[in-house]
């Protein structure tokens, strides 16, 4: 088992760095999130105020001394994403202004992800733009995790650190001992991340569920490729936003005569009607996420279980500071 997943950077060794220059700072998408990769560095999550004004208007300010600091900025562009991706832009300005030495946004959900191509005429690129709005707000260096797509990080004029949150979605399945896995993607674009995912799975068979889209949000399950009668099988996507495409993608699994079927994604997206759908009886034995983004109690059902990843991130956020390899976290 990775070492990071079951114990805190203080426990597995002694700290190096310098404890006053390695500050974390949390805006208001996801503070339990952040709590935990404090807990896990040892390092306080840092003072500062966030609040709105009567006309809607942010206000931030950073409560502590930070010049010459390594900054990291924990803030998921979730729901609301305009207020969240909003609030991080004024962040990062003011630890700009406070003469910080290095601003890293630790974005674990990043917000227009999806919009990352033109798919038909005069239509705005957002993922990008996004980008370029963080580049010129002052950001140094982004942490995000299972971005929609790879090429993402090539929207950024700046080191962009990509981190997966399959080892700890891996780490849950294999103390199930789950027998006959087939791995399942809901559509082809999603075969690169369920090919990987299967190789980590004991090189688990892999399915595929070809589907047809005919409108935002809409999907239409055609058929499975691959053999899942019999099987546990696992879908395995970036988020799950709606719903759709991991529910039908169940229902014909089911009718293909999986024996169970279980999803998998890092990202909670769970716009209405997601919790209803992802709830139906007979239809998911477990439905998987990270904390990536935050889930509120009355959005809980029976299927659900919330996977931390703060080790995770807390690990990614020490190598940076330590100026040491990211990517060695997931080799082997």
């Amino acid at each position: 088992m990775t070492s990071f997943l079951t114990a805190a950077r203080t426990e597995q060794e002694s700290i190096s760095y310098d404890m006053q220059r390695l500050r974390l700072f949390s805006g208001t998408s996801n503070p339990a999130l952040a709590r935990e990769i404090a807990a896990y560095l040892g390092v306080p999550d840092g003072p500062r105020i966030c609040k709105r004004f009567a006309d809607g208007e942010l206000y931030v300010q950073i409560q502590e001394s930070i010049r010459g600091c390594d900054v990291f900025l924990i803030q998921p562009t979730c729901a609301p994403v305009n207020d969240n991706l909003m609030e991080l832009l004024i962040m990062v300005d003011a630890c700009q202004r406070a003469s910080a030495r290095q601003i890293t946004a630790v974005v674990p959900y990043y917000g227009y992800a999806r919009a990352d191509r033109k798919t038909a005429g005069r239509e705005s690129i957002t993922a990008k733009l996004t980008a370029n709005l963080l580049v010129k707000s002052g950001v140094n260096r982004v942490l995000a995790m299972d971005l929609h797509s790879a090429q993402i990080q090539g929207y950024f004029d700046i080191p962009c650190d990509h981190i997966y949150g399959s080892p700890v979605l891996v780490d849950y399945l294999a103390a199930q001992e789950l027998n006959e896995v087939v791995v399942v993607s809901p559509d082809v674009g999603g075969v690169a991340r369920a090919r990987a995912f299967a190789k980590q799975m004991r090189d688990a068979p892999l399915a595929i569920i070809d589907k047809r889209r005919s409108g935002h949000n809409v999907a239409e399950s055609l058929t499975v490729i691959g053999d899942v009668a019999g099987k546990t099988a696992i879908l395995i996507d970036d988020m799950i936003d709606t719903g759709g495409t991991i529910c039908s993608g169940a229902r014909l699994l089911r009718q293909q005569g999986a024996k169970r079927v279980i999803a998998c994604a890092s990202h909670a997206v769970f716009s209405p009607p997601a919790c209803e759908r992802l709830s139906e009886e007979g239809l998911f034995e477990q439905v998987l996420v990270t904390n990536s983004i935050p889930i509120a109690a009355e959005r809980h059902f029976p299927q659900l279980q919330v996977l931390s990843v703060a080790n995770m991130l807390g690990e990614a956020i020490w190598r940076i500071h330590e100026e040491s390899s990211v990517s060695s976290m997931f080799r082997g």
